[in-house]
């Protein structure tokens, strides 16, 4: 099978890439390279992140990129809420947009197979029962709210010749050599390290669902692998129901993993964003997937590569590992223009 991974340079991505590889699939990355400056340590096989890229936006893709691959993992899009708040008119022109341009152009070139990553975040305000793929969506943020149209569309161009299935993953965390420290519990256990405190910015009483990048690469696998029949026009939410936590839950584990930490909470805050998720479909119907990550051996494995790779407060505070500050930086230095398109040097 040859695949084509959008964002295979991301967070996601570089796990991802290198793990269809050494299974023996034929991986080609395509990615804008906003991350590409940011490796926080070198794979320890020696694998690329993926063979080949395409370096290109997703605003302007072509069918002919897509010719000849067998499927397409679609992960490319701003990555998280705060990034999507600071410019939701381009949230909604590069994540619903893009991906529509994405989606027709694999279908024009006969892709049969297409994943794409959303998001348990499309629950938004959740009553505190758990959710389940066919509970009402609750978008509170651009991000979320591109996630459910893009969702709408790609669900209602599934047929015989176009198997598309929709991942909502959980609040991932993990290490990356394209890491991430500004989702959730990665934040706090790279502050636990550098700092020796864990502050949380609110009093971490929101609910969360968290999965381990690795579990998320798992599913993709598995999705790539199972029978059409089985994945053709649906949804998974991609976790395992036992890890929904309150924010201040993860910061108590974090704590007992790197003892030593004050931990401190902010107020009561502003974003109402609150949900528990069920995991129950994607571990009794997608084939071969079973999650194999929790929240203390997510922190145990975090607190491992910190101290293999030395790490420091500079490397925690770098801004390619955070996704708004590497954009930022980009549109300061004349890089990339406040549409976030590469400017020609």
């Amino acid at each position: 099978m040859k695949i084509l991974i959008t964002g295979a340079e991301g967070y996601i991505g570089a796990r991802l890439a290198p793990l269809l590889a050494s299974a023996g699939y034929s991986v080609t990355g395509l990615d804008t390279g906003f991350y590409r400056d940011g490796t926080l340590y070198l794979d320890p096989l020696g694998l690329p992140i993926a063979p080949a890229t395409i370096y290109k936006d997703l605003r302007t893709v072509a069918p002919e990129d897509f010719v000849g691959f067998d499927a397409v993992v679609h992960l490319a899009e701003l990555s998280n809420d705060p990034l999507g708040q600071n410019r939701p008119e381009i949230t909604y022109k590069i994540n619903h947009q893009g991906s529509l341009r994405v989606i027709e152009a694999a279908r024009e070139a006969r892709v049969s197979r297409f994943v794409y990553a959303s998001s348990c975040s499309v629950y938004g305000v959740g009553s505190g029962a758990f959710l389940d793929e066919t509970s009402p969506t609750n978008p509170q943020t651009a991000y979320a709210k591109c996630k459910v149209l893009v969702e709408q569309h790609l669900l209602g161009m599934a047929d015989a010749k176009f198997c598309v299935t929709i991942l909502r993953n959980a609040t991932a965390y993990g290490p990356s050599p394209r890491m991430r420290f500004d989702v959730v519990l990665n934040d706090l256990c790279a502050m636990a390290w550098t700092k020796r405190q864990i502050t949380m910015v609110s009093d971490g009483s929101p609910w969360r669902p968290i999965v381990h990048v690795e579990d998320i690469c798992q599913s993709i696998r598995c999705t790539l692998e199972a029978p059409v029949e089985a994945v053709n026009g649906e949804i998974f939410n991609v976790g395992t129901t036992a890890e929904n936590y309150r924010v201040r839950d993860i910061a108590a584990i974090v704590a007992e993993v790197f003892p030593g930490c004050q931990v401190t909470a902010g107020p009561p805050s502003a974003d109402n964003r609150s949900y528990r998720v069920s995991f129950e479909k994607i571990a009794a119907r997608l084939p071969g997937f079973k999650a194999r990550w929790t929240a203390r051996a997510g922190a145990e494995e975090l607190r491992r590569l910190f101290e293999r790779i030395d790490m420091g407060p500079e490397t925690y505070e770098f801004r390619a590992f955070t996704r708004l500050k590497q954009l930022k930086y980009l549109q300061r230095t004349g890089q990339i223009d406040e549409d976030l398109i590469w400017r020609a040097r």
